[in-house]
């Protein structure tokens, strides 16, 4: 019974942080040159909190019922944000990369980026998986970091840095190179390769098996890089109140994580598709 009730809080829990974590990015503008932060006439702040309208819409997410995982899960969920006449303001500020990794922009002169992040761990259910009998639950917490990053022409190169305060007590790095590219006035394509290392407390936390385990022997994993990944997308402007985005994310796991018992594939796939609508307010 507390598992089941587990599962229902951390279902009911991972929709509510996707409010807040996706919300943004669907907000975000499709073009890396317009996060000048709302300024106009060489500096002069725009009026950010103008607000214009209001933008309606929903996202859906497809992704693995824990890392590791071959059987998968859809959240989801509708979402009511502003938007502003001054410009981007605000949430052009905001990049939302996942549930564990939504970063502000804090500063941003010439190619060179940096900022800190902050997230949710959603952590791990008993439930979620045959193979995770007995291991009992990993409960779920708050992410806090910070990011570098630089431009180099048409490509960001960054690296993150990334602690868990769930069960884990871990931290990652993650490395990274993306690129957008306008391929119409309205279509905008995003691409990004990247690797994550994990320390041995986050890789012995989600991927080593205890004595506890009734299926398997114990099993130790230890610090070293978790998986490479790819990610594609594409955000569509249909007019001037419609917009649509798409992306797709291949994670294959690596090391002791894909070594581990607990896991059932060592490739991972996330989906997301999200629609919205802008309502200009009457002024």
């Amino acid at each position: 019974m507390r598992g089941q009730f587990g599962g229902i809080m951390r279902r009911v829990y991972t929709s509510l942080m996707a409010v807040a974590v996706w919300t943004p990015l669907i907000a975000a503008p499709a073009n890396a040159a317009d996060l000048g932060g709302g300024y106009k006439d060489g500096g002069a702040p725009a009026d950010e909190w103008a607000i214009d309208g209001v933008k309606v819409g929903g996202v859906l997410v497809v992704m693995p019922k824990y890392e590791g995982s071959n059987h998968y899960e859809a959240l989801g969920f509708p979402y009511i944000l502003p938007t502003f006449a001054g410009g981007p303001g605000f949430f052009s500020r905001i990049d939302a990369r996942g549930l564990d990794d939504v970063r502000f922009n804090l500063v941003e002169r010439g190619g060179f980026v940096a900022g800190p992040l902050a997230g949710y761990s959603m952590g791990r259910d008993e439930n979620d998986g045959d193979r995770l009998e007995g291991l009992g639950d990993i409960d779920g917490g708050a992410v806090i970091g910070g990011f570098v990053g630089y431009h180099l022409g048409p490509v960001l190169f960054d690296v993150s840095f990334h602690h868990f305060f769930d069960d884990s007590e871990g931290n990652q790095i993650r490395f990274g190179a993306e690129v957008e590219r306008r391929i119409s006035e309205r279509v905008t394509l995003t691409g990004r390769i990247g690797a994550t290392y994990a320390d041995g407390n986050y890789t012995q936390t989600y991927f080593g098996v205890t004595d506890a385990s009734p299926i398997f022997d114990a099993y130790d994993a230890d610090a070293g890089f978790k998986d490479v990944n790819v990610q594609v997308g594409i955000k569509a402007d249909l007019d001037d109140r419609w917009s649509a985005r798409a992306s797709v994310r291949y994670s294959r796991l690596l090391g002791d994580a894909a070594d581990s018992p607990l896991v059932e594939s060592e490739n991972q796939f996330l989906g997301l598709v999200g629609l919205s609508y802008k309502f200009y307010s009457d002024h």
